[in-house]
């Protein structure tokens, strides 16, 4: 097994994390037995939030007696002191606890402090003097925002998007964190299924010291391929890397990342779905994609109106009505079978 430890919150736990983001699609049953799969294979972090619907319900349902051999990790999205003890309460009910482990904010603009007006760390302060919550993190998709909750030294834990198709600036976030004995949790390790062997992605994250990458789990296949990572965890080797680095010239730069910060989309594009359709289709062919639902939703790409709500909510500064068009062509042309896949 391959320990970490997760910053000043002594937390160690197994490299593998299990984001439970996806098993809000499962139906209870089928989502309570591949989380105590997860638990009986080696899955000790689990990480949910309160705005992933009914969540942070199946992971109570699953794991209400044996509270004290797993670590819990969930969010707030509130903005307010009133709404933040409404989600803490809620959450608290659901999870069927009495404290959680890591209690983050769920991708705030700012980065929220003591004596800033909005009382919203000072929530914080107060739930973890009430035992509630064990230790303070936050998650983010806004670049400034994540180092600026480092650099205040305030969070125990930072969560972000990091993979092997990270920037240079990714990475020294990474590095900053160490520095500092913050936790790092790396969401997106598979770029929202842009990235398919997830042995090159597991071992990527080897380079980089208690990193803690949570990988979205909801079906029994999925889970299987991680687990066979707790007895025999991928290593960088020379042609991994070779594989990785080919992956990084095919897919960094100008591609969607899939957080959906982006929408709604005013005329009902489903964005964080079609500005990568083209990467998707050609990384996974399936079927699948090829459906008329999935032609009608590119089609529909032809709406838009170019309104630039998308450009100035997308924390990755994409030029997302120019991606959504050169997806559309590309999906077209492979339809029509001028591009093989």
């Amino acid at each position: 097994m391959a320990e970490i430890t997760l910053g000043r919150t002594g937390i160690i736990t197994d490299r593998n994390g299990f984001g439970a983001l996806p098993i809000q699609r499962r139906d209870m049953e089928t989502a309570v037995k591949i989380l105590r799969m997860a638990y009986e294979g080696g899955f000790i972090f689990f990480d949910t939030a309160r705005s992933y619907s009914d969540s942070e319900e199946k992971l109570g349902q699953a794991f209400e007696k044996i509270r004290d051999k797993i670590f819990i990790a969930t969010k707030t999205a509130a903005d307010t002191p009133e709404a933040f003890w409404a989600d803490l309460d809620k959450s608290l009910s659901l999870l069927k606890t009495d404290y959680i482990d890591i209690y983050q904010f769920h991708n705030p603009a700012v980065c929220y402090k003591p004596g800033d007006g909005t009382d919203m760390y000072e929530c914080m302060l107060e739930a973890k003097k009430q035992g509630k919550i064990r230790f303070i993190g936050i998650t983010n998709h806004r670049p400034n925002v994540a180092n600026e909750s480092v650099e205040s030294g305030l969070y125990d834990t930072l969560q972000f998007p990091f993979c092997y198709l990270a920037s240079q600036e990714d990475i020294e976030l990474v590095e900053k964190c160490e520095r500092a004995n913050i936790g790092f949790i790396a969401m997106k390790g598979l770029s929202g299924g842009l990235i398919t062997n997830s042995a090159a992605a597991y071992a990527f994250m080897t380079q980089y010291k208690d990193v803690l990458p949570i990988w979205g789990i909801q079906h029994k296949s999925e889970l299987e391929e991680f687990l066979q990572y707790f007895e025999n965890p991928p290593v960088l080797t020379e042609e991994m890397f070779a594989l990785i680095e080919k992956e990084r010239q095919e897919l960094t730069g100008n591609f969607c990342r899939a957080c959906g910060y982006c929408m709604p989309c005013p005329v009902g594009i489903q964005i964080s779905n079609a500005a990568r359709m083209a990467q998707l289709i050609r990384r996974s062919p399936s079927a699948k994609l090829l459906t008329p639902s999935v032609q009608m939703m590119m089609n529909n790409i032809e709406n838009c109106i170019e309104c630039g709500q998308c450009i100035g909510k997308c924390p990755y500064e994409l030029d997302v009505p120019s991606l959504l068009k050169i997806n559309l062509k590309d999906y077209r042309e492979i339809l029509a079978g001028k591009i093989k896949l």
